[in-house]
């Protein structure tokens, strides 16, 4: 464990920018090279924005799509043997001993937790077993390099290293625990990554400290179990829990306020660790966490009960439950090195390389930059960690999660059918940003519409008929699709093969080029899974017509609060490096609850809330040309406003806008307000930007509650 002595104390990149350090100042307290890295940046360094483009995969769509399986639960036998055994006692919540849960289940009636074990570990991940073709960035044969530095030359054809990572159980995607409202999970969260026993190249991205914060993304969480930064620079705790530490995170799975009309459906957990968040996440740390509902049998994975949803349950002997016909889809796309593109980044200082150079003995294994001025996006797009996988169907209705766990891209995705197959890029003559996604499908036709029941804030009040969707950045979607049948009503039969395909170009991380809302591309039709149609099953879901009921708005007076909401700005930082982007002006500060800007009434007011209190806070993009995800820990949102139009109607093209949410799609130059409720647990929370690089660099504002 982490002894918090003087000599252990370690500031980060944006310790140092508030502490104002400059000139002789900061010669004289470290005349580091980070400092140096710090002071160039700010006076506009050199850091360049350069990626390398990722060799060619020669045999896409081979790979089956892996469906990660339920983690089972510790036994209780076992859970009374540990050292430190979970309990409700102050000490009990983690290995510093200095906190307590805020509410332990019995306090609310509900039985002790299941107990899982998630140890955090390093390991090696392989996005495709397929070989690969060395290109570059005209999609010509390049040279590629080994582990040793060795080249080869131009036109090798290779197969790729595996990459190193950091996984919630040494995988990735991370452990899956397949949650229920009524039964609580306490995970604990044990920190081994600096067990490193095959001696893996940790390379030049991951938090250097090795530390970590688990965050349940949508969780109605007490603070010291939300995995956020506010909470545990405010606890002593520092950005992260650092090896050979562990936290109990408790998951009541009880809905907030304890109505069910605030039930969600699916959630992810994923690393939150302060300045390190995106590198974390790029470097493995996601995991999946579907809840259900057993209330009445209301959604339980069982389709001959209740709404009757696709998904066919078998409880195993281990405590775990299992859902066929019911599958997560965790959308992340990667860079990997060429050997040849230059590692410049004012991170560089926080790690045992010799950068800027290049590192040919990286070549083919995962490549990030931390600090972006367009924002970073990948060039392969994968799900549940594989490079175009093949997901063989049966003739029947599925139920299908979609999460985005990328840095910074946002998807549109269509089903459609394609005569030719797909066509690398390279060979169709593209180049530059135009290989990003490596395939095509150019005669790729729409052959099927998805109908939506659920978004972030779980099941929608009817479901939605769609021929596209988008996907954001810490953003979920569910949809039943039905593969008996093509939109035109002609049967599937055995063989069809139908591509999940990406139609939104988005060559950085600033906003997309193009998409359905904005000038399509007719071009740009990505395949991102293989779809092919099996034999027939027995299927005994329905489509609803009728999913839930939201919760009604409260009755207040709409005009003192419209009058007196908190507004919060997203802008670019004008402070240089680590403070690039900014809330109302100001990087995150953990020590400072954020304020408003003036609002209507005149007013400034704190990011402070009482606990029961419902109230309107406005999110603006402050422009810049940049889209912003914008996620608010502890409670779902209503969205009331967009671009000061009442929500609905919705805009065109996002018809779930009217439902229960935690992301806020934020285009440029837009302004929403949300309503939202404040309730059970008091504490400090953060909301923040998700594109992930963004967050890192200061886009975050801490908020509280309060009794």
């Amino acid at each position: 464990m982490s002894n918090n002595t003087d000599d252990n104390i370690k500031f980060s990149r944006r310790d140092f920018l508030k502490l104002g350090i400059a000139g002789a100042a900061a010669t004289t307290l470290a005349g580091s090279k980070l400092l140096n890295a710090i002071s160039t940046a700010g006076a506009g360094g050199p850091y360049t924005e350069v990626y390398p483009v990722s060799p060619l995969i020669l045999s896409p769509f081979v790979d089956e799509l892996p469906i990660p399986k339920a983690l089972a639960p510790v036994p209780k036998s076992d859970v009374d043997l540990w050292r430190n055994p979970p309990g409700s006692g102050f000490g009990q919540q983690n290995s510093f001993g200095n906190e307590a849960h805020q509410i332990w289940p019995s306090k609310i009636g509900y039985p002790d937790p299941l107990v899982y074990k998630i140890d955090l570990q390093v390991n090696t991940h392989s996005f495709t077993t397929s070989q690969v073709l060395p290109i570059d960035d005209n999609g010509r044969p390049a040279i590629s390099f080994d582990a040793s530095g060795n080249l080869y030359p131009e036109g090798t054809v290779r197969s790729l290293p595996a990459s190193t990572i950091y996984g919630f159980n040494g995988t990735f995607p991370g452990s899956r625990i397949n949650a229920e409202y009524g039964k609580p999970v306490l995970v604990r969260f044990v920190n081994r990554l600096n067990e490193n026993p095959e001696n893996l190249d940790r390379q030049d991205f991951g938090a250097p400290d090795w530390s970590f914060l688990t965050h349940l993304h949508n969780a109605h969480t007490a603070p010291e179990s939300d995995g956020n930064p506010n909470y545990t620079m405010r606890k002593n705790i520092g950005h992260g829990y650092e090896p050979e530490t562990w936290v109990d995170n408790l998951y009541l799975n009880w809905p907030a306020g304890g109505d069910d009309r605030e039930k969600q459906s699916f959630l992810w957990f994923h690393d939150h660790r302060m300045d390190h968040t995106g590198d974390n996440v790029y470097k493995g740390l996601v995991g999946l966490y579907p809840i259900y509902d057993p209330k009445n049998n209301m959604d339980m994975g069982d389709e001959t009960k209740g709404l009757r949803l696709p998904g066919v349950r078998t409880n195993n002997v281990d405590g775990s439950f299992d859902v066929a016909y019911d599958i997560p889809l965790a959308i992340y796309d990667c860079r990997l090195d060429d050997g040849v593109t230059l590692h410049n980044d004012i991170h560089d200082s926080e790690y045992p390389t010799e950068n800027p150079i290049n590192h040919p003995e990286w070549w083919g294994k995962t490549f990030y930059k931390h600090f972006v001025n367009h924002g970073f996006v990948g060039d392969i797009f994968t799900i549940n960690g594989t490079a175009n996988p093949v997901l063989e169907v049966k003739r029947r209705k599925y139920r299908m999660r979609f999460l985005c766990a990328s840095i910074a891209r946002i998807y549109e995705f269509k089903l459609m059918a394609s005569s030719d197959g797909p066509q690398s890029a390279a060979s169709l003559g593209y180049g530059g940003d135009e290989l990003q996604g490596q395939y095509r499908i150019l005669d790729g036709e729409q052959c099927m519409k998805f109908t939506q029941i659920a978004t972030d804030g779980g099941l929608i009040p009817f479901p939605i008929i769609r021929d596209s969707f988008e996907l954001w950045p810490g953003k979920r979607r569910e949809f039943i699709i039905d593969f008996t049948r093509y939109m035109d009503g002609t049967p599937t039969k055995k063989g069809d093969v139908i591509y999940l395909t990406n139609v939104m170009k988005m060559t950085d991380g600033r906003k997309p080029d193009a998409s359905t809302r904005s000038s399509l591309d007719p071009e740009y039709k990505i395949p991102v899974l293989k779809i092919v149609i099996g034999d027939d099953a027995p299927d005994n879901s329905l489509i609803p017509t009728k999913l839930r009921e939201l919760p009604a708005l409260p009755k207040v007076d709409w005009k003192r609060m419209m009058d007196n909401r908190k507004i919060f700005e997203t802008q670019r930082g004008s402070f240089g490096a680590e403070s690039e982007w900014l809330i109302n002006g100001m990087p995150f500060d953990p020590a400072v609850v954020a304020r408003s800007l003036k609002n209507p009434a005149g007013k400034k007011p704190l990011a402070q809330q009482k606990v029961g209190s419902y109230d309107i806070w406005e999110f603006r993009n402050g422009g810049g040309g940049w889209v912003h995800p914008m996620h608010l820990h502890l409670e779902e949102h209503r969205v009331l406003m967009r671009n000061g139009k009442a929500v609905p109607p919705t805009r065109p093209g996002i018809p779930d806008d009217v439902s229960k949410e935690d992301v806020i799609a934020l285009d440029p130059g837009e302004s929403v307000l949300i309503g939202v409720h404040f309730r059970d647990f008091v504490g400090p929370y953060v909301a923040h930007c998700h594109q992930l690089a963004h967050e890192d660099h200061a886009m975050m504002l801490a908020w509280e509650t309060i009794p």
